[in-house]
């Protein structure tokens, strides 16, 4: 057994912690600690509320409160979020409380006692108007390296420069608005100088470390080190432990991080051991881990190493895994714009408070893992949030789980008898359990969880092609042997879900009849025999679907609003083919076909339209076309049709197909377009825009397609004939509007056609 720590970055208590926070720095952190309880290694995992920086003071003086007040208020709020998600520390700490004042105050004058704490005058910002010198959140500016505006004077988010004052262009007050002046104070100095060789070899170490980490950290590096001051002229934070200084208190940059040893101790003397944080900070067997955003980078792998190297005798970050930003729609989390449904959507709040009164956690939990902005920003969307919970979480892990458990249990009430083992069943979950353990100990959680999915996946199809309902009526032990082998696989990703899904997969854990806990039970039982006999308990759906507009009626009576207004010019106009102006059409290609796990005529396709990701469609033509002859194809697809399940999972689009019921009985033919054209091409006939989401009933079937063969000159576009692109085949399809025909193309040189002749007049559908 080996020990642990892991520590997590501290977020200010100055407001709700929202979407960002937990997939930045809190939710990789419990994975990963979780992950290690499994292999029965021993944890600590600690972090907490960083009370005392100038956010804080700022909200206090906004609300004409103390900063205590302020801080006490969101540490509490923070801590129950934490708690409501899963995420379990050893302790969530406060940095305004005894222990963490008597380690910081320790840390300093030892690092005094050693020679690396200093006092010099230092030039700071001063308000003239507001008569005080002004800490680095009250001064902002633009960044000199990169132009980001509204930066703080002490760091730029943006390229991660850090700034001494004068640095940043352009500075103001922001509570007057005045331009501060540069002034002198004397201050106490980290020594941060001496200590660049050293750090230089220590990176050099550290050679597995993320591209994003060792970059920043080069960066800060390159061009050598600066001494930095670490006490300020404030009254709100540690005292600094030497007599005269009263009117200043230590730097929140320099303290926070000691949070981290603050909050061991303080855990050792809640547990009665007051030692135990020893076990951990100075062995140097135990390797720590720090999980912060991109942001507090050079402040983990080179201040608090440092910081470290000064007092000596206590353990330097072995690992800093250090995640991007979570954006939305294309902009950082907590902004959001204006103007369309998605805009609408983006309404719905992102702070963790709020997300807990409408969401399960688990889903929250499985959608910023299976995003995680690991190596590179994330966009979150609520509209994919509730297309992956609908499609992947429910439709795929949590539909094995219940349709193997319910059917077992209702069947056979135990876990049935099986002397035979299916091989396939056994290469499958040892594959993903040696996946899975490998990619997190590198703290890759992101192909972690795909890995599991991959898993749910196959058990899906395994469960098809056993066919136990067919098995129950003709062979009942060759049943139980079927089941028993779903059940292999249900324990097995109960167990690798833990990790990520840890409530969920503890009720299924329960649900096949086991006492104790996963984690007791360990990376142990994933391929352990199965206790043949034991009783079942009656299973409950662990995962429900998302429906936001269930959820937040009074937003989607917005988004009606919004569909009709922009609807309505396209309705309005004089001509034929108004109806169709409504269709997003646009050339797709299929690049993953599988079969829908609950139904035996629909593909599972992945096609791509020329947007970020693939999207998902359910289509029916397993009785017209085999996997190889679909899969690689350009096809037309109606890419603005609501989203709606078809069988458990969500189908994000349509491919159009012509159906001829009187050639052979019935005949469905894909279109495709008539050139090889780019995917993402649009087939609005050069007619322009439409609405973002339409009706299937209301809007699509209100348009009337077929194919024809139509001669040149006999479609329109906006009243005017149009000839066909040389070339052009003789079957087109085409929307007809009366005693006109609009053929269906990019309005330049390409149309759609199918592989096949079909009589005039053959629906398009």
């Amino acid at each position: 057994m080996s020990k642990v720590c892991i520590n997590i970055a501290w977020p200010y208590a100055n407001g709700p912690i929202h979407l960002g926070h937990v997939a930045g720095s809190l939710l990789p952190p419990d994975i990963f600690s979780r992950y290690n309880r499994l292999l029965g290694n021993e944890v600590l995992m600690v972090g907490g509320s960083d009370q005392h920086g100038t956010p804080i003071t700022v909200t206090a003086e906004n609300e004409g409160v103390t900063p205590e007040v302020i801080a006490e208020r969101y540490h509490l709020m923070n801590k129950q979020a934490i708690e409501g998600l899963g995420i379990e520390y050893s302790l969530f700490n406060k940095t305004h409380c005894p222990t963490h004042f008597e380690t910081t105050q320790w840390m300093f004058k030892e690092l005094l006692k050693n020679g690396y704490i200093y006092t010099k005058d230092e030039d700071e910002y001063y308000c003239p108007k507001c008569k005080r010198f002004l800490p680095d959140r009250y001064v902002e500016g633009t960044c000199p390296n990169c132009g980001a505006t509204d930066v703080r004077s002490d760091q730029c988010d943006t390229c991660g420069t850090t700034f001494v004052p004068g640095d940043i262009i352009d500075p103001h007050c922001t509570h007057c608005g005045t331009r501060p002046e540069v002034r002198a104070s004397k201050q106490f100095f980290l020594k941060l100088s001496a200590f660049e060789q050293p750090l230089l070899n220590y990176l050099a170490k550290n050679n597995f470390w993320r591209s994003n980490v060792k970059a920043y950290t080069e960066n800060f590096l390159k061009g050598g080190l600066k001494d930095r001051a670490i006490t300020r002229d404030m009254s709100w934070g540690v005292p600094i432990p030497v007599e005269g200084w009263d009117d200043k208190v230590i730097y929140v940059w320099f303290e926070a991080v000691i949070g981290y040893l603050s909050a061991s101790i303080e855990y050792s003397k809640q547990i009665g051991q007051p030692d135990y944080w020893k076990q951990f900070w100075q062995d140097p067997a135990c390797r720590h881990y720090y999980f912060i955003g991109k942001d507090n980078i050079p402040f983990h792998s080179i201040i608090w190493p440092a910081m470290l190297m000064g007092v000596g005798g206590l353990n330097l970050p072995y690992d800093i895994p250090a995640n991007e930003y979570l954006m939305f729609n294309g902009g950082k989390l907590s902004k959001s714009r204006k103007g369309n449904v998605s805009d609408i959507v983006s309404r719905i709040p992102k702070d963790i408070p709020s997300i807990l009164q409408k969401f399960d956690p688990e889903a929250v939990r499985y959608y910023l893992s299976i995003i995680m902005p690991d190596t590179h920003d994330a966009d979150f969307s609520w509209e994919d949030f509730e297309t992956k919970v609908n499609s992947e979480l429910v439709a795929a892990l949590g539909n094995f789980y219940h349709r193997c458990l319910s059917f077992t249990y209702k069947n056979f009430g135990v876990i049935p008898t099986n002397d035979t083992p299916d091989p396939k069943v056994a290469e499958a979950i040892a594959s993903a359990k040696e996946e899975c353990l490998g990619l997190l100990a590198t703290c890759d959680f992101k192909k972690a969880i795909q890995a599991v999915m991959r898993l749910a996946h196959f058990g899906n199809e395994y469960f098809d092609s056993v066919k136990p309902w067919a098995l129950l009526k003709t062979d009942r032990i060759a049943c139980g042997r079927a089941l028993a082998e779903n059940i292999r696989i249900v324990r097995a990703l109960c167990v690798l879900a833990w990790p990520f899904l840890p409530r969920s997969s503890q009720k299924i854990w329960g649900y096949m009849g086991f006492d104790g806990s996963i984690e007791d039970a360990g990376y142990l039982a994933v391929d352990a025999p199965l206790p043949c006999g034991q009783k079942l308990r009656e299973p409950i759906p662990v995962y429900a679907k998302v429906d936001l507009k269930v959820l937040y009626p009074e937003l989607f009576a917005e988004e009606v609003k919004t569909v009709a207004s922009k609807a309505a010019p396209a309705a309005s106009l004089a001509g034929p083919f108004a109806v169709f102006r409504k269709l997003d059409l646009r050339v797709g290609q299929v690049v993953e076909a599988g079969d829908h796990p609950d139904a035996d005529k629909l593909f599972l396709l992945k096609v791509d339209v020329g947007e970020k990701e693939p999207r998902q469609i359910c289509a029916g033509l397993k009785a017209y076309y085999q996997r190889d002859e679909i899969l690689n194809r350009k096809v037309i697809v109606v890419t603005n049709l609501e989203p709606r399940p078809l069988r458990g999972i969500f189908s994000n689009g349509m491919l159009l197909a012509a159906d001829d019921e009187d050639q052979g009985g019935h005949t469905v033919v894909l279109l495709k377009p008539s050139v090889d054209v780019p995917v993402g091409t649009k087939f609005d006939c050069g007619l322009g825009s439409c609405p973002d989401v339409i009706n299937y009933k209301k809007d699509f079937l209100a348009v009337t397609m077929k194919v024809s063969e139509v001669q040149h000159g006999q479609f329109v576009s906006e009243g005017k004939d149009i000839v066909l692109p040389a070339g052009a085949p003789a079957n087109v399809a085409a929307v007809v509007d009366g005693g006109k025909v609009m053929v269906l193309g990019d309005g330049k040189c390409c149309v759609a056609t199918v592989d096949r002749e079909l009589k005039n007049g053959a629906g398009v559908r």
